[in-house]
């Protein structure tokens, strides 16, 4: 099996899934922590369905799926920053927005006359079909994504941890909220090219929820988010090779047992050691 393995990995096909994998997994856990601590789960869920709408529209008029579900995700984002800057009108805000995107979903599938295959690829993922130019791309999004991401990691983090103690020490928390969007847009449209949109929630949501069950630190949440991001997109993608197997099925379940085992086995002892050596 491991020879199989070191066989395929001489294939241009593979390295190049293993290079936009470690380059989605390292986006996908920054941004998975803060998803969860900010509780915006329903979101990503709503980016992810409107960037399958701007795939179908891309297809629709001719032009790359994957610009159509960058451009859908970004859209998306400032609707929804723009509608529902406060908590409580989030969730509303978002579920008018998605039901709004996915009719017109609906709308430009029916007016593509040839089969849309692109577009059902990004539903389940097609990382095993990057190409080069892919990768480069990938690198692109990510890097924009990771450094807009560092120049706003300090207020973020106070807006996310206390949001009414930041706004009244002047600290721009409905301007943060819709960057933070426009930087998950960024991540939803690298994730799917894993695991599509279907199963979006299992990088932008399970290594954050992972990691908040194994620290209270957010700067080791936020490598142990990256880690299991990691662990699971590489490890999918190798016994998808070994399997044939899709590699979102391989990239759910790792990441479903790295939850498990944070949540009942490793995570109670990591943090009742940290409240024992807390000050």
């Amino acid at each position: 099996m491991i020879d199989q393995l070191v066989h395929l990995l001489g294939y241009d096909f593979v390295q190049h899934a293993i290079e936009a994998g470690v380059v989605i997994a390292i986006v996908s856990g920054f941004v998975s922590r803060f998803v969860v601590a900010r509780n915006m789960a329903f979101a990503v869920h709503a980016l992810a369905e409107l960037g399958f709408t701007g795939s179908a529209g891309a297809i629709l008029l001719g032009v790359s799926p994957v610009l159509g579900l960058l451009t859908g995700t970004v859209v998306t984002a400032l609707f929804i920053g723009g509608l529902g800057v406060r908590v409580r009108e989030r969730d509303a805000v978002v579920g008018v927005v998605m039901a709004f995107g996915l009719g017109l979903g609906v709308l430009f599938l029916s007016l593509y006359s040839g089969f849309a295959t692109q577009a059902f690829a990004i539903l389940f993922g097609t990382i095993t079909g990057v190409s080069s130019g892919d990768v480069i791309l990938l690198l692109a999004i990510g890097g924009v994504t990771l450094l807009a991401l560092a120049l706003v990691y300090r207020p973020l983090t106070f807006a996310t941890v206390d949001p009414e103690v930041a706004q009244a020490r002047g600290v721009p928390v409905g301007l943060l909220a819709i960057v933070f969007l426009l930087i998950m847009a960024a991540a939803v449209a690298e994730a799917v090219q894993v695991v599509g949109v279907l199963l979006i929630l299992t990088l932008l949501i399970t290594p954050g929820a992972t990691a908040e069950r194994l620290t209270a630190v957010p700067g080791r949440a936020i490598a142990a988010s990256v880690g299991i991001a990691l662990f699971s997109v590489l490890g999918g993608i190798a016994l998808s090779l070994l399997t044939n197997v899709p590699v979102s099925v391989f990239v759910t379940s790792l990441s479903f047992a790295c939850y498990l085992l944070g949540r009942f086995v490793v995570g109670p002892a990591l943090l009742g050691r940290e409240r024992r050596s807390a000050p």
